[in-house]
Protein backbone atom coordinates (compact mmCIF):
# COMPACT_ATOMS: atom_id res chain seq x y z
CA UNK A 1 0.00 0.00 0.00
CA UNK A 2 1.72 3.31 -1.15
CA UNK A 3 2.66 6.01 1.51
CA UNK A 4 4.48 9.27 1.48
CA UNK A 5 8.08 9.20 1.79
CA UNK A 6 9.12 12.63 3.82
CA UNK A 7 9.75 13.30 7.97
CA UNK A 8 6.45 13.53 10.17
CA UNK A 9 5.47 17.29 10.55
CA UNK A 10 3.47 17.68 13.46
CA UNK A 11 0.64 19.91 14.02
CA UNK A 12 0.79 22.30 16.75
CA UNK A 13 -2.75 22.81 18.63
CA UNK A 14 -2.48 26.96 19.68
CA UNK A 15 -6.02 28.81 20.71
CA UNK A 16 -6.06 31.52 22.12
CA UNK A 17 -9.35 31.46 23.61
CA UNK A 18 -8.78 30.64 27.70
CA UNK A 19 -11.86 29.24 28.01
CA UNK A 20 -11.82 26.07 25.61
CA UNK A 21 -8.13 25.70 28.13
CA UNK A 22 -10.45 26.09 30.84
CA UNK A 23 -13.02 23.55 29.59
CA UNK A 24 -11.02 20.91 30.37
CA UNK A 25 -8.59 21.41 33.41
CA UNK A 26 -12.20 21.63 34.86
CA UNK A 27 -13.42 18.53 33.56
CA UNK A 28 -10.15 16.59 34.59
CA UNK A 29 -10.92 17.85 38.04
CA UNK A 30 -14.29 16.52 37.87
CA UNK A 31 -13.45 12.93 36.51
CA UNK A 32 -10.68 12.93 39.27
CA UNK A 33 -12.86 13.86 42.13
CA UNK A 34 -15.62 10.97 41.02
CA UNK A 35 -12.45 8.54 41.14
CA UNK A 36 -11.62 9.87 44.56
CA UNK A 37 -14.97 10.54 45.79
CA UNK A 38 -16.45 7.18 45.52
CA UNK A 39 -12.60 5.64 46.05
CA UNK A 40 -12.53 3.40 42.74
CA UNK A 41 -9.49 3.15 40.83
CA UNK A 42 -9.48 4.33 37.22
CA UNK A 43 -8.10 0.59 35.88
CA UNK A 44 -9.43 -2.38 35.64
CA UNK A 45 -12.74 -4.20 37.88
CA UNK A 46 -14.39 -7.61 38.00
CA UNK A 47 -16.10 -6.91 34.96
CA UNK A 48 -12.89 -6.09 33.53
CA UNK A 49 -10.99 -9.18 34.19
CA UNK A 50 -13.82 -11.69 33.91
CA UNK A 51 -14.36 -10.34 29.98
CA UNK A 52 -10.87 -10.74 29.36
CA UNK A 53 -11.21 -13.96 30.53
CA UNK A 54 -14.23 -14.88 28.42
CA UNK A 55 -13.00 -13.36 24.94
CA UNK A 56 -9.37 -14.99 25.60
CA UNK A 57 -11.26 -18.45 26.37
CA UNK A 58 -13.57 -18.24 23.05
CA UNK A 59 -11.01 -17.11 21.47
CA UNK A 60 -8.10 -19.83 22.24
CA UNK A 61 -10.73 -22.15 23.15
CA UNK A 62 -12.63 -22.58 19.96
CA UNK A 63 -9.19 -22.95 18.18
CA UNK A 64 -8.38 -25.90 20.83
CA UNK A 65 -11.28 -27.83 19.77
CA UNK A 66 -11.31 -27.03 15.87
CA UNK A 67 -7.67 -28.65 15.68
CA UNK A 68 -7.81 -31.54 18.13
CA UNK A 69 -11.62 -32.67 17.47
CA UNK A 70 -11.52 -31.60 14.29
CA UNK A 71 -15.71 -31.69 13.71
CA UNK A 72 -17.88 -31.78 10.67
CA UNK A 73 -16.92 -28.61 8.38
CA UNK A 74 -20.52 -26.81 9.95
CA UNK A 75 -19.72 -27.15 13.44
CA UNK A 76 -15.83 -26.56 12.64
CA UNK A 77 -17.21 -22.92 10.77
CA UNK A 78 -19.46 -21.94 13.63
CA UNK A 79 -16.38 -22.46 15.85
CA UNK A 80 -14.16 -20.54 13.68
CA UNK A 81 -16.96 -17.92 13.45
CA UNK A 82 -17.24 -17.80 17.88
CA UNK A 83 -13.10 -17.17 17.43
CA UNK A 84 -13.78 -14.16 14.48
CA UNK A 85 -16.33 -12.13 17.26
CA UNK A 86 -13.70 -12.98 20.01
CA UNK A 87 -10.72 -11.95 18.44
CA UNK A 88 -12.55 -9.17 17.76
CA UNK A 89 -13.50 -8.83 21.06
CA UNK A 90 -9.75 -9.10 22.20
CA UNK A 91 -8.70 -6.20 20.27
CA UNK A 92 -11.36 -4.02 21.15
CA UNK A 93 -12.00 -4.90 25.05
CA UNK A 94 -8.34 -6.27 26.07
CA UNK A 95 -5.43 -5.46 24.46
CA UNK A 96 -6.91 -1.89 23.16
CA UNK A 97 -6.87 -0.90 27.14
CA UNK A 98 -3.55 -2.63 27.78
CA UNK A 99 -1.99 -0.45 25.12
CA UNK A 100 -2.80 2.26 26.61
CA UNK A 101 -1.74 1.52 30.04
CA UNK A 102 -5.24 1.72 31.12
CA UNK A 103 -5.93 -1.83 31.67
CA UNK A 104 -3.85 -1.82 34.99
CA UNK A 105 -1.65 0.12 37.34
CA UNK A 106 0.77 -1.75 37.00
CA UNK A 107 3.09 -1.74 33.83
CA UNK A 108 3.75 -5.41 34.12
CA UNK A 109 -0.02 -6.61 33.27
CA UNK A 110 -0.31 -3.97 30.75
CA UNK A 111 2.50 -5.14 28.63
CA UNK A 112 1.06 -8.58 28.75
CA UNK A 113 -2.55 -8.12 28.32
CA UNK A 114 -1.26 -5.77 25.69
CA UNK A 115 0.53 -8.44 23.94
CA UNK A 116 -2.92 -10.02 23.26
CA UNK A 117 -2.68 -8.34 20.05
CA UNK A 118 0.46 -10.63 19.11
CA UNK A 119 -2.50 -13.36 19.42
CA UNK A 120 -5.19 -11.84 17.19
CA UNK A 121 -1.92 -11.13 14.51
CA UNK A 122 -0.72 -7.49 15.02
CA UNK A 123 2.27 -6.05 16.60
CA UNK A 124 2.24 -3.99 19.77
CA UNK A 125 4.87 -1.66 18.73
CA UNK A 126 3.64 -0.24 15.39
CA UNK A 127 -0.05 0.00 16.90
CA UNK A 128 1.26 2.22 19.66
CA UNK A 129 2.54 4.86 16.94
CA UNK A 130 -0.48 4.23 15.12
CA UNK A 131 -2.76 4.53 17.11
CA UNK A 132 -1.83 6.01 20.77
CA UNK A 133 0.33 8.88 18.98
CA UNK A 134 -0.93 9.70 15.26
CA UNK A 135 -4.41 9.04 15.91
CA UNK A 136 -4.93 10.32 19.55
CA UNK A 137 -3.32 13.37 18.86
CA UNK A 138 -3.96 14.33 15.12
CA UNK A 139 -7.18 13.12 14.95
CA UNK A 140 -9.10 13.26 11.78
CA UNK A 141 -6.10 15.30 10.49
CA UNK A 142 -4.86 14.08 7.16
CA UNK A 143 -1.80 13.07 6.54
CA UNK A 144 -0.86 12.96 10.56
CA UNK A 145 -4.15 11.01 11.76
CA UNK A 146 -3.16 7.27 9.71
CA UNK A 147 -6.68 6.31 10.21
CA UNK A 148 -8.31 8.77 7.67
CA UNK A 149 -5.03 8.16 4.58
CA UNK A 150 -6.55 6.69 1.49
CA UNK A 151 -6.33 2.98 1.89
CA UNK A 152 -6.35 1.71 -1.31
CA UNK A 153 -9.54 1.90 -2.77
CA UNK A 154 -11.34 3.17 -0.01
CA UNK A 155 -11.28 7.41 0.81
CA UNK A 156 -11.95 8.82 4.21
CA UNK A 157 -11.32 12.24 4.01
CA UNK A 158 -12.35 15.17 2.05
CA UNK A 159 -8.79 16.05 1.47
CA UNK A 160 -7.31 13.80 -0.62
CA UNK A 161 -7.34 12.94 -4.29
CA UNK A 162 -10.53 11.45 -5.61
CA UNK A 163 -10.43 8.62 -7.89
CA UNK A 164 -13.32 7.40 -10.39
CA UNK A 165 -14.84 4.41 -8.57
CA UNK A 166 -14.80 5.75 -5.26
CA UNK A 167 -18.13 6.82 -5.90
CA UNK A 168 -19.62 3.58 -5.22
CA UNK A 169 -17.13 2.91 -1.88
CA UNK A 170 -19.85 2.95 -0.31
CA UNK A 171 -21.10 -0.32 -1.44
CA UNK A 172 -17.94 -2.36 -1.61
CA UNK A 173 -16.65 -0.79 1.66
CA UNK A 174 -17.99 -3.95 3.91
CA UNK A 175 -15.80 -6.62 1.51
CA UNK A 176 -12.42 -4.23 1.91
CA UNK A 177 -12.93 -3.80 5.89
CA UNK A 178 -13.68 -7.54 6.33
CA UNK A 179 -10.14 -8.33 4.40
CA UNK A 180 -8.13 -5.60 6.55
CA UNK A 181 -7.07 -7.93 9.52
CA UNK A 182 -5.65 -10.75 7.22
CA UNK A 183 -3.60 -7.77 5.33
CA UNK A 184 -2.81 -6.33 8.76
CA UNK A 185 -1.82 -10.13 9.89
CA UNK A 186 0.37 -11.02 6.79
CA UNK A 187 2.14 -7.43 5.29
CA UNK A 188 0.57 -4.21 7.16
CA UNK A 189 3.01 -4.59 9.70
CA UNK A 190 6.06 -4.81 8.28
CA UNK A 191 5.11 -1.44 5.65
CA UNK A 192 4.37 0.22 8.31
CA UNK A 193 7.25 -0.49 10.64
CA UNK A 194 9.14 0.53 6.96
CA UNK A 195 7.01 3.57 6.58
CA UNK A 196 7.21 4.88 10.49
CA UNK A 197 11.07 4.50 10.18
CA UNK A 198 11.70 6.59 7.29
CA UNK A 199 9.38 9.44 8.17
CA UNK A 200 10.84 10.01 11.63
CA UNK A 201 7.22 8.83 14.22
CA UNK A 202 9.88 5.71 15.02
CA UNK A 203 12.05 7.38 17.27
CA UNK A 204 14.47 3.97 17.61
CA UNK A 205 17.96 3.58 17.17
CA UNK A 206 19.17 1.34 14.18
CA UNK A 207 19.70 -1.15 16.83
CA UNK A 208 16.68 -0.79 18.43
CA UNK A 209 15.05 -1.17 15.40
CA UNK A 210 16.71 -4.60 14.26
CA UNK A 211 15.22 -6.20 17.30
CA UNK A 212 12.01 -4.67 16.69
CA UNK A 213 11.71 -6.06 13.36
CA UNK A 214 13.15 -9.63 14.16
CA UNK A 215 10.27 -9.35 17.12
CA UNK A 216 7.93 -8.62 14.25
CA UNK A 217 8.86 -11.23 11.84
CA UNK A 218 9.18 -14.23 14.64
CA UNK A 219 5.49 -13.30 15.92
CA UNK A 220 4.27 -13.66 12.21
CA UNK A 221 6.24 -16.86 11.66
CA UNK A 222 4.63 -18.05 15.35
CA UNK A 223 0.98 -16.94 13.23
CA UNK A 224 1.16 -18.59 10.40
CA UNK A 225 2.62 -21.55 12.48
CA UNK A 226 -0.36 -22.38 14.77
CA UNK A 227 -3.24 -21.84 12.03
CA UNK A 228 -1.66 -23.71 9.55
CA UNK A 229 1.46 -25.79 10.46
CA UNK A 230 0.49 -27.00 13.49
CA UNK A 231 -3.15 -28.19 12.45
CA UNK A 232 -2.70 -29.09 8.74
CA UNK A 233 0.81 -30.80 9.03
CA UNK A 234 1.23 -32.12 12.77
CA UNK A 235 -2.49 -33.08 13.73
CA UNK A 236 -3.74 -33.88 9.77
CA UNK A 237 -6.48 -31.24 10.29
CA UNK A 238 -8.60 -31.09 6.40
CA UNK A 239 -6.63 -28.26 5.07
CA UNK A 240 -9.48 -26.84 3.34
CA UNK A 241 -11.60 -26.66 6.32
CA UNK A 242 -8.48 -24.63 8.11
CA UNK A 243 -8.39 -22.25 5.18
CA UNK A 244 -11.63 -22.03 5.29
CA UNK A 245 -12.84 -21.40 8.98
CA UNK A 246 -9.22 -18.85 9.27
CA UNK A 247 -10.89 -16.68 6.55
CA UNK A 248 -14.07 -16.58 7.93
CA UNK A 249 -12.41 -15.87 11.28
CA UNK A 250 -10.80 -12.94 9.95
CA UNK A 251 -13.39 -11.65 7.46
CA UNK A 252 -15.80 -11.52 10.80
CA UNK A 253 -13.31 -10.24 13.02
CA UNK A 254 -12.33 -7.45 10.23
CA UNK A 255 -15.66 -5.80 9.73
CA UNK A 256 -16.12 -5.71 13.06
CA UNK A 257 -13.08 -4.14 14.33
CA UNK A 258 -12.85 -1.95 11.37
CA UNK A 259 -16.39 -0.65 11.41
CA UNK A 260 -16.62 -0.18 15.07
CA UNK A 261 -13.31 2.34 14.68
CA UNK A 262 -14.91 4.12 11.85
CA UNK A 263 -17.96 4.57 13.65
CA UNK A 264 -16.58 7.02 16.05
CA UNK A 265 -14.96 9.04 13.47
CA UNK A 266 -15.64 8.77 9.48
CA UNK A 267 -19.38 9.73 9.91
CA UNK A 268 -21.11 13.13 9.32
CA UNK A 269 -21.18 14.29 12.46
CA UNK A 270 -17.25 14.55 12.97
CA UNK A 271 -14.96 17.20 10.98
CA UNK A 272 -11.56 16.93 9.25
CA UNK A 273 -9.73 19.98 10.10
CA UNK A 274 -6.72 21.22 8.63
CA UNK A 275 -3.35 22.98 9.81
CA UNK A 276 -3.14 26.64 8.64
CA UNK A 277 0.03 28.06 6.81
CA UNK A 278 2.25 28.04 9.63
CA UNK A 279 1.07 24.00 10.23
CA UNK A 280 -0.81 24.31 13.18
CA UNK A 281 -4.48 23.69 14.07
CA UNK A 282 -6.46 26.61 15.54
CA UNK A 283 -7.91 24.66 18.18
CA UNK A 284 -7.79 23.68 21.87
CA UNK A 285 -6.70 19.66 21.45
CA UNK A 286 -9.51 18.63 24.22
CA UNK A 287 -11.94 20.64 21.76
CA UNK A 288 -10.67 19.30 18.61
CA UNK A 289 -11.23 15.70 20.13
CA UNK A 290 -14.54 16.40 20.74
CA UNK A 291 -15.17 18.15 17.16
CA UNK A 292 -13.82 15.09 15.55
CA UNK A 293 -14.96 12.48 17.96
CA UNK A 294 -18.35 10.77 17.92
CA UNK A 295 -20.06 8.43 20.18
CA UNK A 296 -22.76 6.01 20.29
CA UNK A 297 -25.52 3.71 20.81
CA UNK A 298 -24.74 4.56 24.70
CA UNK A 299 -27.76 2.93 26.27
CA UNK A 300 -26.51 -0.49 24.67
CA UNK A 301 -24.98 -2.24 27.46
CA UNK A 302 -24.03 -5.38 25.35
CA UNK A 303 -22.93 -3.26 22.70
CA UNK A 304 -20.73 -0.99 25.14
CA UNK A 305 -19.79 -4.62 26.86
CA UNK A 306 -18.74 -5.92 23.86
CA UNK A 307 -16.87 -2.98 21.82
CA UNK A 308 -14.76 -1.82 25.11
CA UNK A 309 -16.68 1.09 25.40
CA UNK A 310 -15.29 2.41 21.75
CA UNK A 311 -18.93 3.53 21.38
CA UNK A 312 -17.57 6.40 24.24
CA UNK A 313 -14.85 7.38 21.88
CA UNK A 314 -15.40 10.99 23.67
CA UNK A 315 -14.41 9.71 26.84
CA UNK A 316 -11.87 7.98 25.48
CA UNK A 317 -10.12 10.22 23.54
CA UNK A 318 -10.46 12.53 26.51
CA UNK A 319 -8.65 9.97 28.66
CA UNK A 320 -7.21 7.21 27.36
CA UNK A 321 -5.35 6.24 30.30
CA UNK A 322 -8.95 5.39 31.91
CA UNK A 323 -10.32 1.79 31.71
CA UNK A 324 -13.26 1.17 29.54
CA UNK A 325 -15.75 0.03 32.73
CA UNK A 326 -15.15 3.35 34.00
CA UNK A 327 -16.60 5.24 30.69
CA UNK A 328 -20.66 5.17 31.10
CA UNK A 329 -20.39 7.03 34.55
CA UNK A 330 -17.71 9.62 33.03
CA UNK A 331 -19.49 10.28 30.03
CA UNK A 332 -22.16 12.08 32.33
CA UNK A 333 -19.48 13.91 33.80
CA UNK A 334 -18.53 14.95 30.19
CA UNK A 335 -21.77 15.41 28.97
CA UNK A 336 -22.55 17.95 31.46
CA UNK A 337 -19.45 19.91 31.39
CA UNK A 338 -19.62 20.16 27.76
CA UNK A 339 -23.05 22.04 27.68
CA UNK A 340 -21.75 24.09 30.50
CA UNK A 341 -19.01 25.50 28.31
CA UNK A 342 -21.26 25.46 24.89
CA UNK A 343 -19.19 22.83 23.23
CA UNK A 344 -20.75 20.15 21.20
CA UNK A 345 -21.34 16.49 22.65
CA UNK A 346 -21.67 14.14 19.42
CA UNK A 347 -23.31 11.03 19.25
CA UNK A 348 -25.58 8.72 17.69
CA UNK A 349 -27.99 7.69 19.57
CA UNK A 350 -28.12 3.69 18.32
CA UNK A 351 -25.84 1.68 16.26
CA UNK A 352 -27.85 1.85 13.55
CA UNK A 353 -27.67 4.97 13.15
CA UNK A 354 -24.08 5.58 13.14
CA UNK A 355 -24.00 3.04 10.59
CA UNK A 356 -26.08 5.10 8.68
CA UNK A 357 -24.13 8.23 9.31
CA UNK A 358 -21.02 6.02 8.36
CA UNK A 359 -22.47 4.86 4.79
CA UNK A 360 -23.53 8.22 4.23
CA UNK A 361 -19.76 9.77 4.73
CA UNK A 362 -18.77 6.99 2.29
CA UNK A 363 -20.77 8.22 -0.46
CA UNK A 364 -20.13 12.15 0.21
CA UNK A 365 -16.23 11.52 0.15
CA UNK A 366 -17.00 9.35 -2.99
CA UNK A 367 -17.81 11.76 -4.62
CA UNK A 368 -16.74 15.38 -3.27
CA UNK A 369 -13.23 17.07 -4.90
CA UNK A 370 -10.33 17.63 -2.85
CA UNK A 371 -11.37 20.37 -0.96
CA UNK A 372 -7.48 21.50 -0.99
CA UNK A 373 -5.12 19.93 -4.27
CA UNK A 374 -2.33 21.14 -2.24
CA UNK A 375 -2.81 18.55 0.83
CA UNK A 376 -3.74 15.24 -1.60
Amino acid sequence: MPYTKKIFSPARFIDSNKEKALFFSTLRKRVDSYFRDNNLSKHYNTEMVIKSIVMLSLYMGSFVLVVTLQPSFGIAMVLWAIMGFSKAGIGMSVMHDANHGAYSSSSKVNLWMGYTLNLVGGSVFNWKIQHNILHHTYTNIVHMDDDVEDKGMMRFSPHTKIKWFQNLQFVYAFLFYGILTIYWAVLKDFIQFTKYKNNGTNKNSKQQNKTVLLKIIISKIAYGFVFFVLPIFILKAPASQIIAGFLLMHFIAGILLTLVFQLAHAVEESSYPLPNDDGNIENNWAVHQLNTTVNFARSSKFISWYVGGLNYQVEHHLFPSICHVHYPQISKIVELTTKEFGIPYLENKTFLDAVRSHIKSLKRFGKLPAINEAIA
